[in-house]
């Protein structure tokens, strides 16, 4: 039954900030009052991709259909399942949360008011038909790609797309999975160390974060957890696969449980978005990168700042960090961003701090045209990867570490903002604005093939966008979301 679901299921993420519904005079709105209290608390357990109990409360249309028991009863509010499971029982708590914080009052009562008011449905009619996985986005044509990442096997390679993560059979070069999850925004996705999960750090802008967690064999969320109130980024795993990291618009760096959710981590040190993160090689310490200019070393265990790794002179970075990644076996760091300058540096410092040095530097290599958006290290950690945009044109190139020798280098026709190695060593993956997943051969650079990786039905000729609309869309897009405070200001 609905009733016995909503009992056992919890509900979890942030508190929602007041709104004009507040003031006990404003009609409340679905859309903006009510939604995102269930968009905080209760889509994590209650949304298309993971309906615990078959109750889905991402939509009104969704709490309205029909069921053994009503969640609403229009007007009626004591009638209505929804409230009563969010109300204390004598002197019982809350069925709902099951294992976190109740409501506050102040949210709970605004439920109340919209049922009493009529439980309206005022939601924009651009939003109701939302991607499920019954119903899947539909492409007229291909999407941004924001992320790419082999499988540690090298058989599958996930590609960001709109609601959705696709999986592509590398071996056979066709599309074997769709998850399709609540969050518009992919941002970043990582494989987890033994292939068998896949986290998603995700969102709706302005709106909403989500870590998702796929099972990759049964192409199942196993879990969503709400977080902020914007996209998170830069998502990566611990060594053993325990912990999962990410970056946050809110200028915090978290992690967390990868089985249950739980936050385990939470740092403030950044003073703007946090675009990457990585775990040393022990999963002892974390490393962020964000658009204030730094790279940060946080201690695991303590949740504590350690050490700003890069310079802290100003000027030394020209500009916020938009990538990192470890060597595979040493606390080494790549890193690059809005300079579009890849430099490798030493994790721990080995000598105490001078102000004005950059001691943990060990290399820069040659700068790449406008800023890089994604780097990666080869599985054999003799290679570095770097992609990068300049006005939607992008440039990809692969180096040696250990001299910062230019191995190859390639100009694309579109901004590059996803690069990854394949586990053997033998591919290139780049993507971008244009939506096309490129492949070059890791040796010599020359191209290995293409391909959508979205399925695309037909369109008006009039829809095609031409190369001034990507060339234009691409700056705007490409460029601003690698500027940091400083920059955006000037």
């Amino acid at each position: 039954m609905r009733f016995a679901a909503l009992v056992v299921m919890g509900l979890a993420g942030p508190l929602c900030a007041a709104t004009a519904a507040d003031d006990g005079a404003t009609p409340v709105s679905f859309h903006r009052d009510v939604l995102p209290i269930l968009r905080a608390r209760c889509q994590g357990c209650h949304q298309p991709a993971l309906s615990e109990g078959e109750v889905v409360l991402s939509s009104y249309a969704s709490m309205t259909a029909d069921g053994e028991e009503a969640l609403l009863v229009a007007g009626k509010p004591d009638e209505s399942l929804l409230l009563e499971v969010l109300l204390p029982l004598g002197d019982f708590a809350p069925a709902m949360p099951d294992d976190g914080d109740p409501l506050t009052d102040a949210e709970v009562d605004r439920i109340r008011r919209w049922i009493a008011e009529g439980a309206l449905d005022d939601t924009p009619a651009s939003l109701e038909q939302r991607p499920t996985p019954e119903r899947p986005p539909v492409y007229r044509r291909p999407g941004v790609i924001t992320s790419l990442d082999y499988s540690p096997d090298g058989s599958l390679l996930a590609v960001s797309g709109y609601n959705e993560v696709l999986l592509h059979d590398v071996a056979a070069g066709e599309l074997v999975g769709r998850l399709v999850g609540l969050s518009e925004r992919i941002e970043s996705v990582a494989f987890s160390p033994d292939g068998k999960r896949l986290a998603v750090a995700a969102g709706s802008p302005g709106r909403m974060g989500e870590l998702q967690v796929w099972d990759v064999a049964a192409r199942v969320l196993s879990l969503s957890v709400p977080v902020t109130f914007d996209t998170i980024y830069g998502v990566s795993w611990s060594h053993d696969g325990a912990r999962i990291a990410f970056g946050c618009g809110d200028s915090t760096a978290r992690a967390v449980d990868a089985q249950t959710g739980e936050q385990v981590l939470y740092q403030g040190a950044h003073a703007d978005w946090v675009l990457g993160t990585v775990f040393s090689s022990d999963s002892s310490h974390l490393v962020t990168v964000g658009r204030d200019r730094s790279m940060k070393l946080i201690k695991v265990a303590t949740q504590q700042f350690i050490d700003n790794i890069t310079s802290i002179t100003p000027g030394a970075l020209k500009g916020g960090l938009m990538a990192v990644d470890r060597h595979p076996e040493r606390d080494e760091l790549l890193t690059a961003g809005a300079d579009g300058t890849p430099r490798i540096y030493r994790m721990y410092r080995e000598k105490k701090r001078v102000i004005g040095d950059d001691f943990n530097l060990i290399r820069a290599m040659e700068p790449l045209p406008g800023r890089v958006f994604s780097t990666c290290w080869s599985h054999d950690g003799l290679r570095v990867l770097a992609g990068s945009s300049l006005y939607g044109v992008g440039e990809l190139r692969l180096s040696l570490a250990a001299d910062g020798k230019t191995l190859w280098s390639r100009s694309l026709p579109s901004a590059i903002y996803a690069v990854c190695v394949s586990p053997d060593g033998s591919r290139v993956a780049a993507g971008g604005f244009d939506g096309l997943v490129r492949l070059f051969r890791t040796d010599d650079g020359e191209p290995a093939g293409e391909f959508v990786p979205v399925p695309i039905e037909s369109a008006p000729a009039a829809l095609a966008p031409t190369a001034a609309d990507r060339r234009v869309a691409g700056t705007e897009q490409g460029d601003e979301r690698t500027l940091g405070t400083e920059e955006r200001d000037s």
